[in-house]
């Protein structure tokens, strides 16, 4: 497997890494424990470095299980985890609003530690951006939890420009984790070039459309009550199969490359900048493995020009979030 440096800094992880929330939380329910952690183990032994949780999903089952699994591989894989919910004193998993304040941020890192069963998070990510707490208290928190040794780098999630910048001039921000795929294209309007002018990794999230981008969700696709597509406008009947034109582009080409059309999806994330790295999440072994053949595909100029024309053709239906959730976003 290849490796990537997030930005500039000093963190180097595989080219692709792997978005665990699935495996205990939003794409229905919890799968089987042990089929996770041979999984997650699987990722290591074919080259996996990079691994991706949160403190809500579950909550708490996604980092208790990324802990128990990565166990044996302490030292050689690098754990992402974030802070910034608030969930409900009453129990029941539910997140009740956000929290980024300094004390509930360190409360938040002690806590992951244990179900980690680390020394230290690698990266430690404000989940979303709280607009009761100033991002420079913010930053201030985490830049001591790393002068603790309880963390080694700061990261921001959906977080818009303006607050990259105010969060980087307090303590560094090492990677901005952000939704962004062939079918949400929305970072490369301002995001991205401020990260590569501040040199910030980016850690595209749901790089294949949350599944759509595999080809293997029309509109006839069906979801179970725990799966969070259900609520998303973006897969509803009437938009899947409007949308449905950009996996068929993207099939055509994966056809000639002798790929699949996930594996073009990604491999044009990776031609996008060499210091991004997605994190598809998959709960199944022969999806591992197509992810990760997707690092082997190489996209020429011609097939980038291509893939350019095909989706400015297409207009994506749908909203990406209900409107509750996108307003948490790029602020």
């Amino acid at each position: 497997m290849q490796k990537r440096r997030l930005g500039k800094s000093n963190l180097e992880v595989s080219a692709l890494g792997l978005g665990c929330m699935g495996m205990s939380f939003s794409y229905g329910p919890p799968k089987d424990k042990p089929e996770m952690i041979s999984l997650l183990r699987t990722a290591v032994e074919r080259g996996v470095t990079f691994f991706d949780t949160a403190e809500v999903y579950g909550p708490f089952l996604n980092e208790e299980l990324v802990g128990e699994a990565l166990a044996p591989f302490r030292g050689q894989v690098v754990i992402a985890t974030k802070f910034g919910f608030k969930l409900d004193p009453s129990g029941g998993g539910k997140w009740i609003g956000l929290d980024s304040r300094p004390q509930h941020i360190k409360e938040v890192a002690e806590a992951s530690l244990k179900r980690l069963k680390v020394d230290a998070i690698d990266l430690f990510y404000q989940h979303r951006v709280d607009p009761d707490v100033p991002i420079e208290e913010v930053a201030g928190a985490v830049q001591e939890l790393i002068h603790a040794g309880n963390v080694k780098h700061f990261g921001l999630s959906e977080a818009g420009v303006q607050t990259i910048r105010r969060a980087h001039a307090v303590q560094t921000v090492t990677a901005l984790q952000s939704e962004y795929s062939l079918w949400w294209r929305r970072p490369e309007a301002e995001v991205i070039p401020t990260l590569e002018e501040l040199g910030i990794g980016f850690v595209p999230y749901s790089p294949l459309g949350r599944g759509f981008l595999t080809g293997k969700i029309d509109s006839s696709a069906t979801f179970d009550s725990t799966d969070m597509r259900r609520r998303l406008p973006r897969f509803t009947p009437e938009a899947l199969k409007a949308n449905q034109a950009l996996v068929e582009q993207l099939g055509k080409i994966a056809a000639r490359k002798q790929a699949t059309p996930a594996q073009i999806a990604l491999a044009w994330l990776l031609a996008r900048k060499p210091w991004i790295v997605p994190i598809p999440g998959t709960t199944k072994l022969h999806r591992l493995d197509e992810n990760i053949g997707a690092v082997s595909v190489e996209l020429t100029p011609d097939d980038l020009q291509e893939i350019e024309t095909a989706a400015a053709q297409i207009t994506v239906q749908g909203d990406r979030y209900p409107e509750q959730l996108e307003t948490m976003t790029g602020r």
